[in-house]
């Protein structure tokens, strides 16, 4: 896979699935009966894993704008960003717990099809809730690593949100990028609900540039904006309230970064060209913008700790672009992959997904092309046991022998020597 197809990755895999959500979507038109079913089934609805870490959680989040810096996608103003953030927390304190999706983005996801998954009316995402607090008074006793996540081209932060609780449980600050004008939807203060517009199908390499440059420029402006508020003011573009206590619990000085697809790709390519990101992960992210033009850090290697975790069939025994980045990298590396897992295994799909099917029965193709066929819940805890252990060792300086062979505690991981 070229980074050109990795660009519209998520859409071009969504395409597909857009067209069954599509077909779904008229089939009640021409049958009464079939009418009369859909209006009368409820929603389907799913909940979040629980975390398993022992610290509660808090979450909020910020809308930045980079007034020295036009939006590369469209023209007349500044770049802006909505950014998650999930951190431990002293305690719930009675607070409502943080909601998966705001309305507008729920509203949005909805009537474009649910991913393809459903038609309009049959999928509810605005009922559910995460395992977080909202604005709950953060855990002052010590400093936390922070740990930062891009997701997928096209796809919405939202997508890594249990990953980001689990991390959280755990001990990190976990701090969520939503990419606007490509990431879909995108809901800032007040109901503006922005969908995904860029880069367009066609774009070609330089489209697939412009996109990864846009992508690593975001994430250094957000750790220049961690430091304003770890420096005790708000970053916030309106000076919204934030958690007591957020800014004090940051450490700057230990910061990890993991992302799926696109997302991964902007872990490795942000850590070749800033040093404040200490260690990464890639989720099933290619390396190239086509067979033979690899993105620089597959031709340069990095020389600090990354992990790359993959479908069975990308490993850097199969794919030119990771054997490259796995050739030239100096700094401690680790291959694993997920056995029968699909591209959006690593993400919320994983959860929704399996939910939707039981309700609606998504056909096993399009089940399978999303999230393959390993077992979910398997799956999910082992993603969870991987990604705590790497930050565990190299943000913590833990031991943590899960990542030096095969383990029997996660028959669906395969270590790749």
């Amino acid at each position: 896979m070229t980074l050109r197809t990795s660009i519209v990755a998520t859409s071009a895999a969504l395409l597909l699935a857009l067209g069954a959500g599509a077909a779904a979507a008229s089939a009640p038109t021409g049958d009464p009966a079939a009418r009369s079913a859909a209006a009368d089934r409820r929603p389907v609805r799913f909940d979040l894993p629980e975390p398993t870490g022992r610290h509660p959680v808090g979450s909020t989040e910020l809308h930045l704008v980079d007034s020295r810096r036009p939006d590369p996608w469209v023209g007349g103003g500044s770049r802006e960003l909505m950014v998650g953030v999930w951190y431990p927390a002293r305690s719930a304190g009675g607070r409502p717990p943080e909601p998966y999706m705001r309305p507008g983005a729920a509203r949005f996801l909805d009537r474009s099809g649910s991913y393809g998954l459903a038609a309009p009316g049959e999928v509810d995402w605005a009922s559910p809730r995460t395992h977080a607090t909202s604005l709950a008074p953060a855990d002052r006793r010590t400093r936390r690593p922070v740990v930062l996540y891009s997701p997928g081209m096209g796809m919405p932060r939202t997508l890594g949100t249990s990953t980001a609780v689990e991390l959280a449980s755990r001990g990190y600050v976990v701090v969520a990028v939503d990419h606007t004008h490509e990431s879909s939807p995108v809901e800032f203060p007040g109901g503006r609900v922005v969908p995904g517009t860029r880069p367009e199908p066609g774009t070609g390499t330089d489209g697939a540039r412009k996109a990864v440059d846009t992508r690593v420029r975001d994430i250094r402006f957000v750790l220049d904006q961690l430091a304003e508020l770890r420096a005790g003011r708000n970053p916030d573009a309106a000076r919204r309230p934030l958690p007591d206590g957020l800014g004090r619990v940051l450490d700057l000085d230990r910061v990890g970064m993991f992302g799926h697809s696109a997302g991964g790709i902007t872990a490795a390519e942000t850590m070749r060209v800033d040093h404040r990101v200490d260690a990464g992960v890639n989720l099933d992210g290619t390396l190239q913008y086509s067979p033979t033009d690899f993105l620089p850090v597959a031709r340069e290697g990095l020389d600090r700790p990354f992990m790359l975790m993959g479908k069975e069939t990308q490993t850097h025994l199969d794919k030119p672009s990771w054997q490259s980045f796995w050739d030239l990298s100096t700094g401690w590396k680790r291959d694993f992959s997920l056995v029968r897992a699909g591209h959006f295994s690593y993400t919320d799909a994983q959860t929704f997904v399996p939910a939707v099917d039981a309700a609606l029965d998504v056909p096993a193709g399009l089940r399978e092309q999303y999230v393959g066929t390993v077992d979910p819940e398997r799956s999910t805890s082992a993603q969870r046991a991987y990604l705590t252990a790497f930050f565990d060792r190299h943000l913590r300086d833990r031991p943590r022998p899960l990542l030096d062979g095969p383990s029997p505690s996660h028959p669906d991981i395969r270590f790749v020597p």
